[in-house]
């Protein structure tokens, strides 16, 4: 860089020919950085580069010569052409270069005035000036028009909005994917080539040994290949939540109103116990979905009390009641969760993003409200009780009387007075006999053996948004919509004699009755503890449906999220491995499989109709994939004689149409309503199968009189009887795991289903955190995936429509049980190993040891990969695979021998509610973590760990006093000894119970299988050596 000299003071003839302010000098330094030289620096007398810095205002333009009205042609840039020319006619050579800047000035000023300080008033010039932008997508004017064509026209018409999907997928990363992809068929060439090794080389010393534990790990390969395959191809979901908004509820020619072309979504929720499922519990639940961000019109909210409880009926009562308030102040401060027993029990600042200032006061407001609403259903027993009392005594007084009065009459006194014992009834807050089951048991009155009850409680809301009115002594609700959606409470008919099918009759009850009231297209089905934890998550969920091809969708499945879980998960209650990484799977096949909550359905699907457009797989691996001959159940001119051959040509019995839905016409006359108005809009050539735009937006017909009955009528017990209810259509009978099947059914017929993962849990429900609840619960899942294996839902029997990796997904669902019998079997292995001083192989060689390594490697590194696509984390892997071996050696071990005593015996298997309440000490939310539940599920692991330890400690003694101790065989036999009863050390803990206090049947069943265990190898293994005594001296 040139150097300067030092600054001198300039003439005053110089000082009259400076530059105007506008204009400022400066040097560009080596960093390229401007400074700024002040005007009285010599800047003429040094050979230096400089920079003019003008700043582009009207007033830096080439100035105007005085008298001429020409404007001059000198400005900087030519300035500095004229300077490199007359530096490169010197040829660079010249030491010190005179360098000029002609600056014009102009006497004329601007009639932008200047400000004060002599500079240029920016502001004035932007605001009194008009930019030219000709036309196009950014701006639009009139009088910019390029020709006759364009004159008249206004930006709306320009900007043309393009067609957008409504969901998009997203694949794994190929930089995690593909070495996952890698590693499965490493390990399963290192398994084939490990198991080929094991079967020739026999241990020629323990035979036995050998040969269980062969059979055992031929069979987890196998499993574990089942599991593994369906993982292949794990993606990702999103939606677009604004273009469902643009497409459904923006103003249109053929919507001028701007009402919601959206279609309408009937809610289920299922309760059958309030003792075990408590009202306040399922009270939450309904004030959630009450508040759901959906059209109010389009929403139906139905529950199913299958126990027929007053308590449950008017704790409903005052939800609705407490919900007037509620969901109006949800809609005006947005208020996310909406189940106001989470939301008042949020941790974090409640203040946080509310902007209006009467939030304070109306959330201080609401509060007290719903400390009122609590108090009220905790009472309701007890009021219902006293309620009770004073009605059957008044009319046990009345009866009193009237038989005084008949005795005085001389009309058979004795008989009346024994005919004026009056049942103890249970009656309603009417002063009216509660139809339902009573307290005490009575004809028409019990569980099992009342009549059907259907109460509307919310009616049908206006099409119209209902604002309310600003009170000063309540809630200021000025500008929000007050209305409620509609709400429902059934009961179903339940007499002596029908099977009435537990939780997959209740829900088919809904669908026969909510399609008379109001024939939602679709179905959410909710337990009574899954809340809305996002308000938002109908309208996702209705993304996949409404978008193109989501006519072939038959239900969108959300992950379940568990609260009130302990810090540990000691129990894996949260069992993400599955919701997180085999159901995210199975979304990039066919879909996920339906798991009893959270699943949002076409009404349609449930029908048992098959898919608009099925595919056929053909093949050994399902590779080759055709459409199917026929698209028998969509309305076609097609004749009689080519839909039988088309039914001939497809023979299984899942692929017939359904025929037998019963009696009503107005239920049988509402299957093509819902099909219709289940269909996407046909706003696009390649949407088939749409609707058009805009045949949604009308209001629903008001209910009356005769619809209700008809309603009451398909909740009967003889609906059902000669249809197809339960076999064909709706919720399929004979499982406990109802959901597995009717999934099953569905994607048998070519149905697909879609996993919706939401950035904000989508719903949260409990789960037992008690050891014995959790056990049970698991028993029950294991017993139904046995009745599915042994049933005509075997995937091994499905048909063409299903995919290959599909079928094997349901092919696991069915067998994985009965991996618990070889899991019992090699748990006790490592233990017969120490007792007899064996081991499965004949050492530990080094072609063993690499098996072995490699084998393992290869499964920690798919466990990475797996924790890395699926997002879940060690510990809860961890977690997962503990819980499974505990599960695996107790509930699974039991849920086979139930299966099979059904099948082989006939035996019925009977469960019970998981129960919802939380344990009794309310200081500590974890209670039931530390209650110990005896239960016959816990013999079988408390043996193997009995067992395992007894086995260590003599293996060894055995190994330090035998004369050549083989320490090989006792380390191979320790490690997987230790590998067992690290597996179950979330069993000890939840045996230990708080603190340490084990249970006193613990340690009489440890005590006992010591025992046995001792005497039985003492009897199978004696003492070795002939003893003989000879003059008081023992000989060996």
């Amino acid at each position: 860089m040139s150097s300067t000299s030092p600054p001198k003071k300039s003439s005053s003839s110089n000082n009259a020919g400076r530059p105007p302010q506008a204009v400022r000098f400066g040097r560009r330094t080596s960093s390229g950085r401007i400074l700024s030289l002040s005007r009285d620096d010599d800047t003429m007398s040094v050979d230096m580069d400089y920079t003019v810095v003008m700043p582009p205002t009207p007033d830096n333009q080439p100035g105007v010569e005085q008298g001429t009205g020409r404007t001059s042609n000198s400005s900087a840039s030519a300035s500095r052409s004229r300077l490199q020319s007359q530096r490169d006619s010197n040829g660079g050579s010249s030491g010190k270069l005179d360098r000029r800047v002609s600056v014009l000035k102009s006497n004329n000023k601007s009639m932008l005035m200047r400000s004060q300080t002599g500079d240029f008033d920016h502001n004035r010039w932007l605001f009194e000036t008009k930019g030219k932008y000709g036309i196009g997508t950014a701006c639009w004017s009139d009088e910019e028009a390029y020709d006759a064509t364009t004159a008249g026209m206004t930006m709306e018409d320009f900007t043309d909005k393009p067609w957008k999907p409504l969901t998009r997928k997203i694949s794994v990363r190929p930089a995690i994917i593909s070495p996952y992809r890698l590693l499965v068929v490493i390990r399963m060439v290192a398994l084939v080539l490990f198991l080929t090794w094991r079967v020739q080389n026999p241990n020629e010393d323990a035979l036995w040994l050998w040969g269980l534990s062969i059979v055992c790990e031929i069979w987890f390969a196998f499993s574990w290949l089942l599991d593994q395959l369906p993982k292949l191809n794990p993606i990702d979901r999103a939606v677009d939540l604004a273009a469902l908004k643009e497409k459904f509820e923006h103003p249109s020619p053929s919507n001028p109103h701007s009402r919601s072309d959206l279609p309408g979504v009937d809610i289920f929720v299922s309760t059958a116990d309030p003792d075990k499922e408590p009202p306040l519990v399922t009270a939450n639940t309904i004030l959630s979905i009450l508040a759901v961000d959906y059209p109010v019109e389009k929403i139906s909210c139905y529950i199913s009390d299958d126990g027929a409880s007053i308590l449950t009926f008017e704790a409903m009562a005052e939800a609705i009641n407490f919900g007037e308030l509620w969901v109006p102040f949800c809609r005006k401060h947005n208020i996310e969760p909406r189940n106001p027993d989470t939301y008042f029990n949020l941790k974090k600042d409640p203040t946080k993003n509310k902007k209006k200032p009467d939030f304070v006061k109306d959330r201080r407001w609401i509060k007290r409200e719903y400390d009122e609403f609590k108090v009220r259903i905790n009472g309701l027993p007890d009021a219902i009780k006293k309620r009770c009392d004073m009605l059957n005594s008044k009319d046990q007084l009345q009866r009193n009387v009237s038989t005084t009065s008949s005795d005085k009459d001389g009309n058979n006194g004795g008989n009346n007075h024994e005919q004026s014992e009056v049942q103890k009834a249970t009656w309603m807050a009417d002063g009216t006999h509660w139809p339902g089951t009573w307290y005490q048991k009575a004809p028409d009155h019990a569980k099992g053996d009342h009549a059907g009850i259907l109460q509307i409680m919310s009616k049908v809301p206006e099409i119209d948004p209902v604002f309310g009115l600003c009170d000063e002594k309540k809630l200021d609700f000025s500008g929000v919509d007050i209305r409620l959606p509609m709400f429902v409470y059934v009961s179903r008919e339940k007499r002596p004699g029908y099977d009435h099918n537990k939780k997959a009759g209740a829900m088919n009850a809904l669908v026969r009755s909510s399609a008379i009231l109001s024939n939602g297209p679709f179905i959410l089905n909710l337990d009574c503890d899954h809340y809305f934890y996002n308000s938002m998550a109908i309208r996702e969920g209705m993304c996949y449906m409404m978008d193109r091809g989501g006519d072939r969708i038959c239900y969108v499945q959300f992950p379940q999220r568990f609260e009130g879980i302990d810090p540990s998960d000691r129990y894996a209650n949260h069992n993400t491995v599955f919701f997180d990484g085999n159901m995210r799977a199975l979304d990039g096949l066919q879909g996920p499989v339906y798991v009893g909550t959270g699943c949002m359905f076409r009404r349609y699907a449930l029908y048992g109709f098959d898919p608009p457009r099925a595919n056929e797989y053909t093949g050994l691996f399902g590779q080759y994939k055709q459409p199917k001959s026929s698209n028998v159940h969509e309305h076609s001119d097609q004749d009689e004689e080519s839909t039988s051959d088309t039914q001939r040509l497809a023979p299984h019995p899942d692929l017939e149409l359904p025929k037998k839905f019963g009696n009503s016409t107005i239920f049988t006359d509402s299957i093509a309503v819902a099909e219709y108005q289940g269909r996407p809009l046909a706003d696009h050539i390649s949407v088939k199968n749409g609707r058009p735009p805009g045949a949604l937006i009308h209001p629903r017909p008001p209910l009356d009189a005769p619809i209700v009955a008809e309603a009451v009528a398909v909740i009967s017990c003889w609906y059902e009887d000669n249809t197809e209810w339960g076999t064909r259509i709706g919720w399929i009978y004979g499982s406990v795991t109802e959901d597995v099947v009717t999934g099953y059914r569905m994607h048998n017929r070519g149905w697909r289903s879609v996993y919706c993962i939401t950035k904000r849990d989508a719903f949260r429900g409990t789960a037992p955190i008690n050891l014995t609840d959790r056990l049970h619960q698991v028993l029950r899942w294991a017993t139904g995936s046995v009745e599915i294996f042994f049933s005509r839902n075997n995937p091994l029997v499905a048909t063409r429509r299903l995919k290959f990796l599909q079928r094997v997904a349901y092919f696991n669902v069915g067998i994985y049980p009965f991996t618990s019998i070889f899991l019992v079997v090699y748990c006790f292995l490592p233990a017969l190993s120490l007792f007899s001083g064996q081991f499965i192989v004949q050492g530990l060689s080094v072609p063993f040891l690499s098996y072995l390594l490699t084998i393992t490697v290869c499964l920690m590194l798919l466990s990475l990969l797996e924790v890395k696509w699926s997002g879940i984390g060690l510990e809860e892997w961890w977690r997962n695979e503990q819980f499974w071996l505990i599960g695996g050696t107790s509930a699974h071990f039991a849920a086979v021998l139930q299966g099979l005593l059904k099948v082989v015996a006939g035996v019925e298997i009977s469960f019970t509610l998981t129960s919802k309440s939380a344990g009794e000490e309310e200081d500590d939310m974890y209670a039931d973590l530390y209650i110990v539940k005896w239960t016959s599920l816990f013999c079988m692991p408390l043996t193997i760990i009995v067992i395992n330890m007894v086995a260590l400690v003599i293996g060894f003694a055995k190994t330090v006093y035998s004369v050549i101790p083989q320490w090989n065989k006792f380390l191979g036999g320790c490690f997987f000894s230790l590998w067992v009863l690290a597996h179950m050390y979330p069993f000890a803990k939840g045996l230990m119970g708080r603190r340490g206090r084990m249970p006193t049947i613990v340690w009489v069943w440890s005590g006992l299988v010591s025992i046995t265990v001792s005497l039985l190898w003492i009897t199978v293994s004696p003492p070795q050596g002939n003893v003989s005594i000879s003059n008081g001296a023992v000989k060996v």
